[in-house]
């Protein structure tokens, strides 16, 4: 029996971060794709970098055709983003064309066609020999229309003449009532529909996208959160993520030789993930602390976000215990990254934190304290969203110290977050505050260590001027 050879689907790259790979390798080439949604959801944008991006990355000169927003605006626009549009057009790479329609204008006479469109287009396209068009948006071509048949028709023949011309384009459109655009016609005639969303729940605004079809390739199917900020687009397909990553046998130290001496390998594994729960006034931060430094001493990189106290103030209070972090900031070695969790939406933080681990590579992460997280999402979804944080850390190799804020009632610790992570967590570390004959002392358990034995018992231990003191009766 012979084997069938598959042929690739030829492709052109979406130039955003995250796209290829939900679809694959980006959208079809030489076919119309649609980018449908509300208004804000961040079509023209997808446009725009699709070509900017064409340009500077494959060398593929582009037409972009407005029919809303005039050249000197949509330039003005993605400036913040670094898209410098009129250099593109100086350069002889990018085409602009300004297309205004007024729908006061239009008279139905039976005739109405866009044969002038696909003059002015096939000129551009052919002027800079382009390879990706972007036409933005569509409805405003059809306003003053109200003939649909006449409307189909024209729609199809403009999809058609795009195909024959053998161009990759993006064709925006306006989210109808019960259509996915207003005429209900140009998700049936795509090659390759994308729908876009801006929705807000509990204040919180996230932007999502689906793949609602694409011919002849396989795709993602799920909505995956997205992200405009000053580096344009970025999506990061997180729930596709499989349990294939490797696991290290190298051992690095928590920052305490004492608390090192607990673990049989003398450390714990590189690229584990590390728990560390406790009700307030613990030491959470302080232990986090340690592996943090710990790390940069091994001139490693470290990722430090934290959601309760500002770099200011952690700097000093990591100080008044002999951990001077200050160095490490001005080598680089140390990021630290102090916002509130409801600042933005749980998928959104962890867009954020794929960005920086694209652009810092850290070894280490560490994220203080997770827990806060409830305060911008229900269970399910902070659940949900620390699975995909865990398994991104572990894919890259990193080091994952996470920190979680837990109540005490009877024996029994009560926080959403902390069953899902002990359950994931390669190594588990609870601090206690325990009253003895009027005054407090801190102790710490190993609750469990993935791969390595460890010590059982409670070990005491108090934070003085030089940092972490275990009891000395246990060493």
């Amino acid at each position: 029996m012979k084997t069938q050879n598959r042929q690739i689907f030829p492709k052109t790259s979406s130039g955003i971060t995250g796209l290829d790979e939900i679809t694959n390798g980006g959208y079809p080439e030489g076919r119309p794709v649609l980018i449908c949604g509300s208004a804000g959801c961040g079509k023209t944008m997808f446009g725009v970098q699709f070509l900017v991006k064409g340009i500077m990355d494959h060398d593929e000169p582009g037409v972009l055709m407005s029919f809303e927003e005039s050249r000197s605006d949509l330039a003005k626009n993605v400036l913040s983003l670094g898209f410098d549009l009129e250099q593109l057009v100086q350069e002889n790479k990018l085409r602009i064309d300004h297309v205004k329609i007024e729908r006061s204008e239009i008279e139905e006479t039976g005739e109405y066609d866009l044969d002038g469109l696909f003059i002015r287009l096939n000129h551009a396209i052919d002027s800079i020999g382009a390879k990706r068009v972007v036409l933005d948006t569509i409805e405003s071509l059809f306003g003053g229309v109200e003939n649909l048949g006449l409307l189909r028709s024209e729609i199809r023949r403009l999809f058609s003449w795009l195909k024959e011309k053998g161009v990759t384009t993006i064709i925006t459109g306006e989210r109808g009532g019960k259509t996915l655009t207003r005429q209900g016609l140009e998700e049936y005639v795509s090659d390759c529909v994308i729908l876009l969303d801006f929705r807000v729940i509990d204040q919180i605004a996230t932007r999502r996208l689906r793949i609602v079809k694409y011919r002849g390739s396989t795709h993602g199917t799920n909505e995956y959160p997205f992200l405009i900020d000053e580096n344009g687009i970025s999506v990061i397909p997180i729930t596709s993520l499989k349990l294939d990553y490797r696991s290290s046998t190298d051992i690095v130290s928590t920052g305490i030789a004492d608390l090192d001496n607990l673990f049989s390998k003398k450390g714990i594994y590189k690229g584990s993930s590390v728990l560390i729960s406790g009700t307030a006034g613990t030491s959470k931060t302080i232990l986090a602390s340690c592996f943090a430094i710990a790390s940069c001493k091994r001139k490693e990189k470290v990722l430090f976000f934290s959601f309760e106290e500002s770099v200011n103030q952690l700097i000093r209070n990591m100080a008044t215990i002999g951990m001077d972090m200050e160095p490490y900031l001005d080598d680089g070695s140390l990021t630290i990254h102090a916002s509130r969790p409801s600042l933005q939406g749980l998928e959104m933080h962890l867009l954020v934190l794929h960005k920086l681990l694209k652009d810092i590579k850290p070894n280490t992460v560490v994220i203080d304290p997770i827990s806060s997280l409830i305060s911008v999402g229900n269970s399910s979804e902070v659940r949900s969203m620390l699975v995909r944080l865990i398994d991104v850390l572990k894919m890259n190799e990193i080091n994952a110290i996470l920190t979680s804020l837990t109540s005490e009632a009877g024996n029994n610790l009560k926080d959403d977050t902390i069953e899902v992570v002990s359950s994931l967590a390669d190594t588990w570390i609870d601090v206690k505050n325990t009253p003895h004959e009027g005054r407090r002392k801190r102790s710490l358990n190993i609750i469990k260590s993935r791969g390595m034995g460890h010590y059982n018992d409670p070990m005491e231990f108090e934070i003085k001027d030089q940092g972490i003191v275990f009891d000395q009766q246990y060493k």
